[in-house]
C-alpha cells in the first residue's frame, strides 16, 4: 500500500484509514532520507491518540527496512509534559511502553525531556540535547514533524495568547502555566516547527471540526497551528471525515484498506 501524495489536505474515511497511511508515509520519508547525504532520518512526535494510532502501524510499515536503518533514526518530541515517565500523561513514557518496545531505535537516539529537573531547566537540557543531535543545523532541522491540534487550535504546548508564540530566539521553551493540565510543560518553539522539511498536521473526530474551519478556510492568524508555516518544507493536514465535516475548501480524499 503506498502512501498518499502530499496535498495539502488529505481526508480518509476513519482513524484506522489515516493511521496506515501515516504510517506507510513515515516510513517512505525514513527510507528516502537514509539515502540522502545526510544519511539519517529526524522524526518529532506529538503525544496524545498519535500514541494509539502509530504504536498500531508503524512497526509493520517501518520494519521491513531492517533492524540496522533504526540506527540512523533521530527521535525527539515535539512537547512533553513534566511528569515521571510512569505517569499516564508522559507522552515518552506512553511511547516507550506503546511503540518504542517494537521499534529497535538506540536509547541514545531517543531525544527525551528529562521530568526530574524544574521546568526551565528540563527545557535547556532539552535543547542542548537537541543541539548536540543537530550540530550541523543553526536551528535543528527535523526531517519530520508529526503535529495534533487542540479544540483551541494549540499545537505541541503552544497556546492561543500565549506569549511563546513570539519567541524567536529559543529552540525550546519551559510552561509554567499551560492552560490545559498539567500545567508545566516543555515546548518545540514555532522557529523550529518552521524549519522542519515537513510537517504533518494529524486531526480526528468531530470536536476538530470548528477549529480546522477556522485554520484551513478563514485563516485565522490567532491561532499557534496557524502560525506553523515551514520556511522551506512542506505543510500537509491529515483529517478522517468527521474531522473535515465543516471544510468546503478542495481536500484530496483517500481510501486505503
Amino acid at each position: 500500500m503506498a502512501a498518499p501524495a502530499l496535498g495539502l489536505i488529505s481526508v480518509f474515511s476513519s482513524p484506522q484509514e489515516l493511521g496506515a497511511s501515516l504510517a506507510q508515509l513515515i516510513a517512505q520519508r525514513a527510507a528516502s532520507c537514509l539515502e540522502s547525504n545526510r544519511g539519517r532520518f529526524a522524526l518529532g512526535l506529538s503525544g496524545g491518540s498519535l500514541v494509539s494510532m502509530l504504536a498500531r502501524d508503524l512497526p509493520t510499515a517501518a520494519t521491513p527496512a531492517g533492524p540496522d536503518s533504526f540506527a540512523r533514526w533521530t527521535l525527539g518530541f515535539c512537547d512533553e509534559r513534566l511528569v515521571p515517565f510512569e505517569h499516564a500523561e508522559s507522552t515518552y513514557g506512553l511511547y516507550r511502553t506503546h511503540l518504542l518496545s517494537k521499534l529497535p531505535i538506540p536509547d541514545s537516539q531517543v531525544l527525551t525531556v528529562n521530568p526530574a529537573l524544574p521546568v526551565e531547566d528540563a527545557a535547556e537540557d532539552y535543547a542542548r540535547k537537541l543541539r548536540q543531535a543537530f550540530q550541523e543545523d543553526t536551528v535543528p532541522v527535523f526531517d519530520l514533524l508529526i503535529l495534533g491540534v487542540g479544540p483551541d487550535g494549540h499545537t505541541c504546548s503552544l497556546f492561543p495568547g500565549h506569549p511563546l508564540l513570539q519567541e524567536q530566539e529559543k529552540i525550546v521553551a519551559p510552561v509554567s502555566d499551560s492552560p490545559k493540565p498539567p500545567p508545566q510543560r516543555v515546548t518545540l518553539t514555532l522557529p523550529v516547527l518552521n524549519a522542519a522539511q515537513s510537517v504533518i498536521f494529524v486531526a480526528t473526530g468531530e470536536g476538530k471540526a470548528a477549529v480546522l474551519k477556522r485554520i484551513l478556510e478563514d485563516k485565522d492568524g490567532t491561532l499557534p497551528a496557524t502560525m506553523v508555516q515551514p520556511r522551506t518544507g512542506t505543510l500537509c493536514w491529515f483529517l478522517d471525515e468527521a474531522a473535515a465535516r465543516l471544510l468546503s475548501v478542495p481536500f484530496e480524499k483517500h481510501s486505503t484498506l
